[in-house]
């Protein structure tokens, strides 16, 4: 970068104070950057200024900030693909600094990401879906009031990205009202869709309530197999889909489930996501939960099928990582270290079910014993801070060897524990898909049963 150059803010991405944290945080799609006194002036000071201006402004109050150090910092956030100089850049909006508050620190740790599971109806059937197959209907789904005392709690809590997902949030009629309170109360917001309910009207309504981002999946490149997975005439819908989010200049990530049926046709899938005008693009290997784990004979792709795919990956970075962000989830079927899931047991995300079970992840409710606590019976932060379920895996004491002597045991925090409960049959054990496991090998024989998937069906 060099000192002329204008930075500013992709799309997508914006800035914001934080008063829990008493700090400044660079919110976008899928994350969630909190930034040192140092990164934050810098970034309030990109208001359409160049690099020298930045740093001569910074220069009238600091001794001595080298241009250099400067360009070096807003490199750093080029690559991470949070600013741009391409000229595409949003300007800082004008920051007001924040009122001095004599408050204690916030109690540790402190939740980013909030996932909203409003509904598990949805219109579409996918085989890979990690919805439960056997949900809990006992007390109904939340109430308006309901989700609207969760995002204030959440807030409250120190939450700063949510996420509305399914089933298919577009089947609650409340969810405008939802959107609207996070964009309120500051809330960094991610529409996770199938599309299919989209309407003109329905877009144009979230958007003026302030949604941030639209996450829409897509089944296949070749619309008759997305067609089959889905269950219905969906592919073109899907496409119209995204359509309407591009018309109200929302930002865009296309996410695909990869299974055996569609992972050769990865590359074709990407061609048909920067086609769509995808901002981002997920390449998500199927991660077995739910119907997916129900399912997971017939859609775990071979070997053979990974390594492909592997090299196809590497080839749509090369020919459009210079214009849309490829993330690309590998399997851990075949691997040999496991994921860091939700970045960790009760330590940056939170799940709300469509019932008001709050759960560490996606998938913990079917973990027997954990002490899940509904968001009726029980104030946010209680729940995050000193419920039996957020506690059981949090940290690393409870760790079993060989993690609890392992370098990485910060780093991928054990793995799974879903994982490890559903082939191991003990939420406790090493997830199998690390290669230090002493049951890593069960990973690929674990997947016997039938070959023809079953496919979800659930209320609509």
């Amino acid at each position: 970068m060099s000192a002329a150059d204008r930075p500013g803010l992709r799309p997508g991405v914006r800035l914001a104070y934080d008063r829990v944290r008493d700090q400044y945080a660079l919110l976008y799609p899928e994350g969630v950057l909190l930034l040192n006194e140092t990164a934050a002036e810098v970034l309030t000071l990109c208001d359409g200024a160049s690099v020298g201006e930045i740093a001569a402004r910074l220069a009238e109050e600091y001794d001595a900030v080298p241009v250099a150090d400067v360009a070096a910092l807003l490199d750093e956030l080029v690559r991470r693909r949070l600013v741009t100089i391409a000229g595409d850049g949003r300007p800082v909006p004008p920051t007001a600094p924040p009122d001095p508050v004599e408050e204690a620190p916030p109690r540790e740790p402190v939740p980013a990401g909030m996932l909203l599971e409003l509904t598990y109806r949805c219109p579409l059937h996918c085989t890979y879906c990690s919805n439960p197959v056997a949900p809990s209907t006992e007390r109904g789904e939340l109430s308006t009031e309901d989700w609207l005392r969760v995002l204030d709690e959440a807030r409250a809590l120190g939450v700063l990205q949510v996420h509305f997902s399914g089933g298919e949030p577009l089947l609650r009629p409340d969810l405008t009202t939802l959107v609207a309170r996070a964009h309120r109360l500051g809330l960094y917001s991610n529409l996770i869709t199938s599309g299919i309910p989209l309407t003109d009207a329905a877009i144009g309504s979230l958007a003026a309530a302030g949604l941030d981002h639209v996450q829409l999946s897509v089944q296949d490149a070749d619309p008759s197999a997305g067609d089959a997975v889905a269950g219905l005439r969906a592919h073109d819908r899907k496409l119209a889909a995204a359509a309407l989010v591009r018309r109200y200049g929302l930002p865009l990530t296309v996410n695909v489930v990869l299974h055996a049926g569609n992972v050769d046709r990865l590359a074709a899938i990407a061609d048909l996501a920067v086609g769509l005008g995808a901002d981002r693009l997920e390449l998500a290997h199927t991660q077995f939960y739910g119907w997916g784990w129900r399912n997971r004979a017939a859609l775990l792709p071979t070997a053979e099928q990974l390594a492909r795919a592997d090299r196809a990956a590497a080839g749509v970075r090369r020919r459009y990582g210079a214009r849309v962000e490829i993330v690309y989830v590998a399997a851990d079927y075949y691997g040999d270290r496991p994921k860091p899931c939700m970045q960790g047991w009760g330590r940056r995300q939170l799940v709300v079910a469509p019932d008001g079970g709050v759960l560490p992840c996606l998938s913990a409710a079917q973990l027997p014993g954990l002490g899940v606590v509904n968001a009726r019976d029980a104030d946010l932060a209680w729940i995050w801070y000193e419920s039996p379920a957020f506690n059981r895996f949090r940290g690393t004491e409870w760790m079993p060897h060989p993690c609890r002597d392992c370098a990485l045991r910060e780093v991928d925090f054990g793995g799974c524990r879903c994982q490890a409960y559903q082939l191991l049959g003990d939420a406790a054990l090493t997830d199998p898909a690390c290669g230090l496991s002493p049951h890593h090998d069960i990973m690929t024989k674990a997947a016997n049963g039938p070959l023809v998937a079953v496919p979800r069906r659930m209320p609509r």
